[in-house]
């Protein structure tokens, strides 16, 4: 399995829309399903805007890259991202890649002019089988360069002779560096071999980058075979595509610095990886809110059940609380198999979680014949399925803590200025001060502090703020 890291890292749109399919999901659902998986995630740290990037920055193309690299992979961390297998660099593979060119070379696919070595589309028939695309519909300067000295417009360049100002390395063709497309197969190779299962990347890397790998790779080795291309939709913001130039360019430390890592991660999913991804705080704040139900349900049972020692038995669930358990099964199952529906699987959480709730605070739950046994099969359900998600955090309370942190900070508001409009508010019901009482309950809901009243007196919670939430539903 191999997905290709974008060079400039810590952006929103160059991470999780590029990453959103193979880190969040395929890795964990195939060794889940008993598979091993090889996952090699590579990094492009030698291209032409990281160097026109290090020049301007006056720095060490190189140094530049491997800074991005390490700063992607704590984003990547936060995330709850498994790391991969390998993670190959390109300027580390230099041998493996002047070794394919020579292959490509010798197989008579490419050809050399003063130092540069192109690929010669027209020796390759089946160019353009992954994309669809005719070679009379590639015309220069449309993502593959313009060259006078090119046999065909469409012929891309494996290397590129030495300039002043960038990297290079030796090869039998001069001082150079590698093009954009062949460090992909020469590194895939070196890990995978030319016969893999799995290769995933951004819809943008179908043509010409996927298509090039996959011309290359077979004129390097004709047993060259991919068995799944899988890509992955945009980013877009608020329905308009992430750019610098709009202005509405996020990165994941921007975002996580206002919600929580896993809220972020679960927005992500609710998602087909296919399908564009819209970004927006309505989106995130109902992550958010989302989020904080599952883990509050999930604390609660667990504390149920921690004051109650009672293994569960199958034999023993009520035939509702079994069925409501297999019918969630069977969706995770048919929709993870079925090009990895993460969206399906999480709105069917809803069920087993409104069960949970229903034995843990109505009466007629509190009463049911097996109640912990059923508190306990169900909680086991929801969890080895959020494990399979990577939403399953190292403690439920803390978790908790960390949200409502995250929603004190969005609203501007201190813990204790929320406690104090609480007892404000409590003193003004006391009195019979119900305008003065919902005008309180009102400020805070505008900020996303929602009050719930109870036995024991009133709480908070994190909540979709009033705004946000006309929003959702004028969007609906």
């Amino acid at each position: 399995m191999s997905v290709e890291s974008p060079p400039m890292i810590s952006a929103i749109s160059a991470t999780l829309a590029s990453m959103s399919l193979l880190i969040f999901s395929t890795g964990r659902y195939l060794r889940h399903l008993g598979y091993e998986v090889l996952y090699v995630r590579n990094f492009t740290d030698v291209d032409d805007k990281i160097i026109a990037r290090a020049n301007e920055l006056g720095e060490d193309p190189i140094s530049l890259s491997r800074r991005y690299c390490e700063e992607f992979c704590q984003d990547m961390l936060h995330l709850h991202c498994l790391p991969p297998s390998f993670e190959p660099r390109v300027s580390d593979h230099m041998l493996q890649i002047i070794d394919m060119i020579k292959q490509i070379l010798d197989n008579g696919y490419a050809y050399r002019i003063d130092g540069d070595v192109y690929f010669n589309v027209y020796k390759f028939p089946e160019y353009g089988r992954l994309s669809g695309r005719k070679l009379e519909d590639n015309r220069a300067g449309e993502r593959v360069a313009v060259d006078s000295r090119k046999k065909n417009p469409a012929d891309f360049a494996l290397w590129k002779a030495a300039k002043e100002g960038e990297p290079s390395w030796e090869s039998p063709w001069g001082l150079g560096r590698p093009g954009w497309h062949i460090e992909c197969s020469a590194m895939s190779a070196a890990y995978l071999g030319y016969s893999f299962d799995i290769h995933g990347g951004g819809m943008d890397l179908v043509f010409p980058h996927h298509e090039n790998e996959i011309a290359q790779s077979c004129a390097a080795c004709k047993e060259s075979n991919i068995r799944y291309w899988i890509h992955n939709g945009f980013v877009t913001v608020d329905s308009e595509k992430m750019s610098k130039s709009l202005g509405n360019f996020f990165t994941i430390r921007q975002v996580i610095d206002l919600y929580h890592p896993l809220a972020l991660r679960l927005f992500l999913m609710g998602t087909h990886y296919r399908s564009p991804i819209n970004y927006s705080d309505v989106q995130l704040e109902s992550a958010s809110d989302r989020i904080f139900y599952i883990y509050q349900t999930l604390h609660d049972c667990v504390n149920v059940l921690s004051q109650n020692d009672v293994a569960v038995q199958v034999d023993l669930i009520p035939p509702d609380t079994a069925n409501c358990i297999n019918n969630f099964q069977n969706i995770f199952v048919d929709s993870m198999s079925d090009d990895l529906h993460t969206p399906v699987v999480l709105a069917a959480i809803s069920e087993p979680l409104k069960t949970i709730n229903d034995l843990l605070h109505t009466r007629k739950g509190k009463k049911q014949e097996f109640r912990i046994e059923s508190l306990g099969a169900l909680e086991k359900t929801i969890k080895n399925v959020l494990t399979v998600l990577g939403l399953v955090p190292t403690s439920y309370s803390e978790v908790l803590q960390q949200l409502r942190e995250k929603a004190l900070k969005r609203a501007k508001l201190t813990e204790d200025q929320v406690l104090e409009k609480i007892e404000e508010r409590t003193a003004a019901r006391r009195n019979k001060e119900y305008e003065k009482s919902d005008v309180i309950r009102k400020d805070l809901a505008a900020v996303g502090i929602a009050l719930m009243d109870g036995a024991d007196g009133t709480t908070w919670r994190p909540a979709v703020p009033l705004a946000l939430q006309e929003e959702k539903v004028t969007a609906t």
